[in-house]
């Protein structure tokens, strides 16, 4: 697709996209609107062929989705990550074109949400729908990436100690990895901790982590799963209430128990068998993960139940059917 512009819209900012993105919830009316054109002519080349469109965010490709199923009378679904619409409740969002997609989200005749907070916290509360519009649709993980198995030569490639607390995710501010450093002080005598990504707080964290753990920086996809896999612990503690977070079903596929901050799109994930949800603080947190490494039997025990947990609810054989399935309702009552 050629959007005709040098500055790509986006509904989060990416730090590999640099300077040429600009938040769509940040741009006025008709500077958002140049944009829809281009999405609306991508689909248009294909939706005869299409039986059900799925769009993707409560932003330009939600007007899009509906501009086009409605001239061709298509059905359509709305995938709304929270990402997409969070920005509305914090006063962005031109009014004109937040009631675009307002309305595209009404005229939606279905809507997929990853988690009960999405659903209540961040779409309800600002666009009164009914509770059978929408599938609780949550990120689905790989078991044959992510399993206890899949560990072959990760420790050897990377020094790694019998037992190490795992960090993944980009260290930005929002992110939380400030608050695991701190919280490493309450049981790195215990166990390292480990990050992998990288971003602008590296080397301040590097200096104030100090021999409690190692920053890895980016690493393989393929590396990123036996890390997680061989992990003993996974770690997040991120300033702002996610509304998912793939990294705990991950760790759960790995059968890596989680602790981390409570709020958030994560109180449907972890769950007391599998993990530690804290308050949000990162003493808490740092005395949850200690009272968890020195606790072989209960830790062992949740890791089992990781597994039966992202088996059940989290594997992509499961999802994949499951979404099909309600595509297929969806369809045949248009």
């Amino acid at each position: 697709m050629n959007i005709n512009n040098d500055i790509i819209p986006v509904h989060e900012y990416l730090p590999s996209a640099k300077a040429g993105q600009k938040a769509v919830s940040t741009m006025n009316y008709d500077e958002a609107m140049e944009y829809v054109p281009a999405y609306e002519k991508a689909l248009e080349g294909i939706i005869s062929e299409t039986d059900i469109v799925i769009g993707h965010h409560a932003n330009l490709t939600a007007i899009a989705t509906a501009n086009v199923c409605k001239r061709h009378d298509k059905p359509f679904v709305l995938f709304l990550h929270g990402t997409g619409i969070e920005p509305r409740h914090h006063g962005f969002y031109d009014d004109t074109l937040w009631q675009a997609i307002e309305d595209a989200i009404k005229e939606a005749n279905g809507l997929i949400v990853t988690t009960e907070y999405v659903r209540d916290k961040l779409v309800r509360n600002l666009i009164d729908l009914p509770l059978e519009n929408f599938l609780i649709q949550p990120c689905g993980v790989d078991l044959s990436e992510f399993n206890p198995d899949n560990t072959e030569n990760i420790v050897e490639k990377y020094s790694l100690p019998a037992k190490y607390v795992i960090c993944p995710g980009a260290l930005t501010h929002s992110k939380g990895p400030q608050n695991v450093v701190e919280a490493s002080k309450a049981y790195f005598d215990v166990a390292e901790t480990i990050f992998i990504g990288d971003g602008e707080l590296r080397a301040e964290l590097e200096a104030q982590l100090s021999e409690r753990g190692r920053f890895l920086g980016f690493v393989s996809n393929e590396d990123k799963a036996k890390l997680i896999n061989a992990a003993t612990l996974l770690v997040a503690a991120p300033e702002k209430k996610e509304h998912f977070g793939i990294i705990y079903t991950e760790a759960m596929a790995g059968h890596v128990p989680t602790v981390a901050y409570a709020g958030g799109g994560v109180n449907s994930i972890i769950t007391d068998e599998t993990g530690i949800l804290t308050e949000r603080n990162p003493q808490a947190l740092g005395e949850a993960i200690r009272s968890l490494l020195l606790n072989d039997e209960k830790r062992l025990k949740m890791a089992v139940n990781c597994g039966e947990r992202a088996k059940k609810y989290y594997a992509t054989g499961v999802l994949g059917p499951r979404l099909n399935d309600w595509l297929l309702r969806v369809l045949n009552a248009n």
